[in-house]
């Protein structure tokens, strides 16, 4: 997440504090302080509060490492007032992989407090439970009431939280994908609802969580909506095999005459027909203003990019897309550039697919699928009936003449092992 700090590396995985944390440490400290106008109350509350983050930490682990033995890294993990959130590169291929990932995350806080429950009965048992929650409490009390709060509240079914992820995994056992994260997004959304009220008059906390559970819901349902539409279409069959490129020696001139004849934004450099580099709209515009239009396009092209295979699902594609700092994935084989493929027009192919499927018409591009597993079904072979069109060095010219779309790629959605206080 944008602006947050690293603070350590655990398991292999980054570590993460938003700005925002310190002020809910000043104002847990500050509150405490201003209770008992004691110092020493004031650092017990802010050490109260590490603590419940390192609880969250080791919740968060729990989803990390579960979905690691299904073959799926974790970005990192990052802390926030309002809990903690885990990025995996990519929902699990099956629901009840996602079921038990999504479950992971509480278990580790039932662990805990079956551990300390046992620790206090063994010991000196257990305080009443107003002696707990008040300040001053006794702090390992404090601590298996933190675990039980987060496993309760975590469970409740609102997506994208644990027990929305739960309910989820368990609707796409008998629906598709689609239509289970649209049924627990609706759900979440009426807890969201719930959330915001009881924020009004008993916990303000509670109106983020609210924002957080509406519009992180919204979000991943249009994401998993996309990758439906765009499962089980090769690449080759929506490529853009109409564009310009440059060579390394041209100048940055040569690609201002392009952008403003027509709608292409990132240009390929190709020296001969070898694929060199790419020339990004915003590296275009910022070098226009260091250094002048005549500028050759070899001293700005980005040289470290990403490619697609025309015989692979875009899916794959779609989502390298997203965490790329391009806008635009240059199509080659055996070296040869033979297609773009872009946001926008991507954007153009998923709206014709919606459009057909709401239609109930046969798509466009390839086989209908209605899971997130359409990408595994599908294979391409040599020798496929496709033509795709390879455009050389001398004769990529013509702009496509499209309308730039409003669709972006925003960066991979957040599974969220969200962990939620």
């Amino acid at each position: 997440m944008g602006g947050s700090w690293r603070i350590g590396r655990i398991a292999g995985i980054d570590v993460y504090v938003h700005p925002t944390f310190l002020i809910l440490l000043a104002w847990v400290g500050l509150a405490h302080y201003l209770e008992h106008h004691n110092p020493a109350e004031g650092l017990a509350g802010v050490v109260f509060i590490l603590a419940l983050f390192g609880i969250v930490v080791l919740h968060e682990l729990g989803h990390a490492l579960t979905a690691r033995r299904f073959g799926i890294r974790t970005r990192d993990i990052t802390l926030l007032p309002i809990g903690g959130l885990a990025r995996l590169e990519r929902i699990p291929d099956v629901p009840w992989q996602e079921l038990v990932v999504a479950l992971a995350g509480p278990a580790v806080n039932v662990v805990m407090a079956a551990a300390i429950y046992l620790g206090l009965m063994l010991g000196h048992g257990i305080a009443p439970i107003g002696e707990t929650l008040g300040v001053g409490g006794r702090f390992v009390e404090q601590m298996f009431l933190v675990n039980v709060s987060l496993v309760l509240f975590n469970m409740i079914p609102a997506f994208p939280m644990d027990g929305g992820r739960v309910l989820r995994a368990l609707l796409a056992m008998r629906l598709d994908y689609v239509r289970a994260t649209k049924a627990a997004v609706a759900i979440g959304q009426g807890f969201a609802v719930v959330f915001g009220l009881l924020g009004l008059f008993v916990n303000p906390l509670l109106i983020f969580i609210a924002l957080f559970v509406w519009l992180a819901g919204a979000q991943e349902a249009g994401l998993v909506t996309i990758r439906t539409a765009l499962g089980g279409i090769p690449v080759q069959r929506v490529m853009i095999t109409d564009f310009r490129a440059l060579g390394p020696e041209d100048p940055l001139s040569l690609a201002v005459n392009h952008v403003l004849g027509g709608f292409q934004q990132d240009f390929p450099v190709l020296d001969e027909d070898r694929l060199v580099g790419i020339l990004a709209r915003n590296d275009l515009a910022a070098a226009l203003g260091r250094h002048g239009p005549e500028t050759p396009v070899a001293e700005v092209m980005q040289q470290d990019f990403v490619t697609a295979d025309p015989r692979e699902m875009v899916q794959a594609a779609f989502e390298r897309l997203q965490v790329g700092h391009c806008r635009t994935l240059p199509v080659v084989q055996h070296g040869r550039l033979l297609g773009l493929l872009t946001a926008d027009n991507l954007a153009e192919v998923l709206l014709l697919q919606e459009t057909l499927r709401e239609a109930d018409r046969p798509r466009l591009f390839g086989m209908d699928r209605s899971s997130r597993q359409a990408t595994d079904e599908v294979s391409i072979v040599p020798g496929d009936r496709v033509p795709i069109q390879r455009p050389d060095a001398g004769s990529l010219a013509g702009g496509r003449g499209r309308e730039p779309s409003s669709f972006g790629a925003d960066g991979p959605s957040d599974w969220g092992g969200h962990s939620m206080l």
